[in-house]
C-alpha cells in the first residue's frame, strides 16, 4: 500500500492503550482549534475539553474496538519527561486544574500520537443511550446530525449495511495543533479509504464539523466517488424554538457542515 506519507510518521491501528491519547486530542482539538465549537461555547473550554475527555469514552472506545480506527504517530517525537518516554507516552491531565490553558493541555500530553481518524463498522451502531453524556457537553452535535438528517433523501435500503464488513462509519477527525498544517489529515484520510476498500466495505459515511474535513471527502483520489449527501451553512440553518420563534442555533459559526458519502466500489483491489 503506497503512501507519501513523510518518513518521520507511520500509520498505526490504534489499540486499548491509545484510548486516552485519542480521548485528549479530541477534546483538546475541538474546544480549541475546531471552527465550530469554540465559537458556539466560548466559555469555559478548558472545562469543556475536561468534560469531553470523561463523557466521549464510550464513542471513543466504541470505535477503537472496532478495529478500523487509524493514527499517526511521530517517529523523532521528543518526550518532555522521562517518565513518558519509560511507558512510550503519556497523558497527564488533571481534570481538576480548570486554570490549565490550551498550551498546558498541549504540553500535557507527552505521546507521540499526532493525527487520528475515528472509525466503526456501521453494523455495530452506537448506543445513544451511552452517547447522552457527550451529547449533554455539546448539546449543538445532535443538532448538527438531525440538521444533515433532514437532508438526506436516500432510501436507507440503498446504502444502510445489511451485515458486517459493508460500510465504514466515520466519526471524528483530530490533529494536534502543533502538527496542523502538513497535511496530515488528508493522508490518514486517504490512508483509511484505501484500506477500508482493501477490506471490501463498499463505502465509508462521514459527517464533518470543518470545512477542511468537507473538502477532504469531498475531493477524493480518482479510484473512489464522493457524494456530497447534504450541506448545512451555520449562518443560515433555521429551526423554531418552543415559543415558535424562529431561532440560529449555530450562529455565529460560519462555514458548511456536510454529511459525504464515499463510494468504495469501484476501487477494486486498489
Amino acid at each position: 500500500m503506497c503512501s507519501s506519507l513523510p518518513p518521520r510518521y507511520e500509520f498505526r491501528v490504534l489499540g486499548p492503550e491509545h484510548t486516552e491519547w485519542v480521548g485528549a486530542i479530541c477534546a483538546h482539538t475541538n474546544m480549541f482549534y475546531s471552527p465550530l465549537w469554540p465559537v458556539l461555547y466560548p466559555e469555559n473550554r478548558t472545562e469543556r475539553a475536561y468534560q469531553m475527555f470523561s463523557t466521549g469514552h464510550y464513542m471513543m472506545k466504541h470505535q477503537i474496538d472496532s478495529g478500523f480506527s487509524l493514527g499517526i504517530f511521530d517517529k523523532e517525537y521528543q518526550f518532555k519527561r522521562p517518565e513518558s518516554a519509560a511507558t512510550g507516552g503519556k497523558l497527564y491531565w488533571d481534570l481538576d486544574d480548570t486554570g490549565a490553558t490550551e498550551r498546558d493541555l498541549e504540553n500535557q500530553m507527552d505521546f507521540p500520537l499526532v493525527s487520528v481518524a475515528m472509525a466503526y463498522d456501521g453494523i455495530d451502531e452506537l448506543d445513544m443511550e451511552k452517547m447522552k453524556p457527550i451529547i449533554g457537553t455539546l448539546p449543538l452535535f445532535a443538532t448538527a446530525y438531525k440538521a444533515l438528517s433532514e437532508l438526506d433523501t436516500r432510501d436507507p435500503a440503498s446504502w444502510k449495511p445489511t451485515s458486517r464488513g459493508q460500510v465504514l462509519m466515520r466519526n471524528a477527525t483530530s490533529t494536534r495543533g502543533p502538527y496542523e498544517g502538513r497535511g496530515l489529515m488528508r493522508q490518514l484520510a486517504e490512508e483509511m479509504m484505501k484500506r477500508s476498500a482493501m477490506l471490501g466495505f463498499r463505502g465509508i459515511q462521514i459527517e464533518t464539523g470543518s470545512e477542511a474535513v468537507l473538502k477532504v471527502w469531498s475531493t477524493p483520489p480518482a479510484q473512489f466517488k464522493a457524494n456530497v449527501i447534504g450541506k448545512v451553512h451555520t449562518t443560515t440553518y433555521e429551526e423554531k424554538n418552543e415559543s415558535g420563534e424562529t431561532v440560529y442555533p449555530f450562529r455565529p459559526a460560519n462555514l458548511n457542515l456536510g454529511k459525504v458519502y464515499l463510494d468504495l466500489k469501484t476501487a477494486g483491489s486498489q
